[in-house]
């Protein structure tokens, strides 16, 4: 089936579904999950391993169907990392085109200046525990605007004290929503909430809402 579809037309893609979105400010809200295939990184907590190898290959105006077909209005584009794929580009300016709210969900390890104007960016800066500190593209962050989001994800209070680092010398928190995320089961948020509270900052402490209300080890949830 692949091979009849031109590969400017097509994506790899691990499953498309309905939800509610579990992180960042938009927490809460119905949106629909576009997750693609593969991932450059190999972090330590990954939740995702599923998505470094399988998935269907699909024409991207079917994909964009199926996500559209739910009819909710916002839509993540998510992976594994969506970023590794450049035809992830024109998912996201098709979702665009048929007036949905386009969330995307990467890593910050790649070059974010090819995503498309109006693309509501959710981008990661890995902590040390994440063993892929070396990859963040620090570049990355002049191509954020007024509607972008910085996560951490803190596996330890020595992540912790990296990720205040960086705000701080950044001043991440004057210029961006930025979002603090416990590794779910490596450490207790009561204790970032006491940190957080201690050092006065300016964050907001995101609890991974979809491992709270499911499983955690469940899919397409």
């Amino acid at each position: 089936m692949s091979a009849t579809i031109p590969i400017a037309e097509r994506l790899r893609i691990i499953e498309v579904y309905p939800s509610i979105q579990g992180e960042s400010t938009w927490a809460g809200l119905p949106c629909v999950f576009v997750r693609l295939a593969g991932c450059n990184l190999r972090c330590t907590w990954c939740d995702s391993e599923f998505t470094f190898k399988g998935g269907e290959h699909r024409r991207i105006s079917d994909v964009v169907q199926e996500a559209c077909s739910h009819e909710i209005d916002v839509v993540e584009v998510t992976g594994g990392e969506p970023l590794a794929h450049r035809q992830a580009i024109p998912l996201m300016e098709q979702l665009l085109a048929r007036g949905k709210t386009v969330l995307l969900e990467t890593s910050g390890s790649l070059d974010i200046s090819v995503v498309p104007q109006g693309v509501h960016i959710i981008m990661d800066l890995k902590c040390p525990d994440s063993g892929e500190e070396q990859s963040n593209l620090w570049s990355n962050l002049d191509h954020l605007n007024e509607t972008s989001e910085i996560k951490f994800v803190i596996a330890s209070q020595k992540d912790y004290e990296w990720a205040k680092s960086v705000c701080r010398k950044h001043e991440l928190s004057e210029r961006f929503e930025v979002l603090f995320s416990p590794v779910h089961g490596n450490i207790d948020p009561s204790h970032m909430v006491d940190w957080i509270l201690a050092d006065r900052l300016k964050v907001r402490l995101q609890i991974q809402m979809h491992k709270v209300i499911w499983p955690p080890e469940a899919r397409g949830v």
